[in-house]
């Protein structure tokens, strides 16, 4: 099989209109025109081990019986997982600084949802925040915080629950004094999440397409450069959604360049410097 590294269009205009519509039916994810490229490069692996040659042969393998696993590892394969750190870092300085002593004196426990988790790194910088905060604030050391991080790839969710990260990873945001005080060494030279971090946020797969309306209700849902991906319909059903398993008063974090639509419909938008966040009405 012939994988040529300049073509463009190495897939067929039927193929490739297929495959757009698989995947926009698995996970939501609206593919642009001439993206050729992107599935070239992300599938290119897959389809050479598996010894198909087409986009076809792989949809109809996945449409048997049994392609569950392949449907997934090629959903795995076309989510982008782009993440970092404390990505942005006022959303998070605003979580904890301001938001959590507000939730704090409210009652019952702290629930915070991670929408779209990646690899860990943004749920493990919410539980940061949370744990910088209950050493200095008294009234958040009983408060049982939970943080419930989600997404739809069962491969990135695997090295999430696991907590460890190369060198590379940690630079990608994480100073040298939060690594000092919530990181352990390892002896390969990776650093492992402390277990008071860890404990504290739940890892669990969801397909944001789908219904997800019995997870919980929470104060605080991160879903971050993720609504980017969708059809403006899809986005008003997932924000429709979010609302939903928000409890009154609760707060939205959204991407920086993220206005979707039915917004100002669903919330308030709520400003501090030099971010917004979202009220829920």
């Amino acid at each position: 099989m012939v994988f040529p590294s300049q073509d463009k269009s190495r897939f067929a205009e039927t193929e490739y209109a297929r495959f757009r519509q698989f995947l926009e039916a698995s996970c939501g994810i609206l593919l642009g025109d001439n993206k050729n490229y992107l599935i070239d490069s992300r599938l290119r692996k897959l389809l050479l081990d598996r010894n198909l040659s087409s986009l076809l042969e792989l949809l109809k393998v996945i449409e048997q019986p049994g392609g569950r696993t392949l449907r997934q590892e090629v959903i795995d394969a076309m989510t982008t997982n782009e993440t970092l750190w404390f990505r942005d870092r006022h959303p998070f300085t605003y979580l904890q600084d301001t938001l959590l002593p507000e939730l704090a004196r409210r009652p019952g426990e702290i629930s915070i949802w991670c929408a779209a988790c990646s690899s860990g790194q943004e749920p493990y910088s919410i539980s940061i925040c949370v744990e910088a905060q209950r050493r200095r604030n008294m009234s958040l050391t009983n408060k049982q915080v939970r943080i419930l991080a989600t997404d739809i790839s069962s491969r990135v969710l695997a090295q999430a629950r696991e907590g460890i990260y190369e060198p590379l990873a940690l630079k990608r945001g994480m100073t040298d004094d939060k690594l000092r005080q919530y990181f352990t060494a390892q002896s390969d030279g990776r650093w492992q999440i402390k277990p008071e971090i860890k404990r504290r946020v739940d890892f669990r797969p969801i397909n944001l397409k789908e219904n997800f309306l019995s997870i919980g209700k929470f104060d605080v849902v991160f879903c971050r450069n993720v609504l980017i991906y969708f059809s403006s319909d899809l986005q008003r059903q997932i924000l429709s959604n979010i609302h939903r398993v928000m409890k009154p008063g609760g707060y939205l974090f959204l991407g920086g360049s993220e206005t979707p639509k039915g917004l100002n419909e669903l919330f308030e938008i709520q400003y501090y410097s030099p971010g917004v966040v979202y009220l829920k009405k």
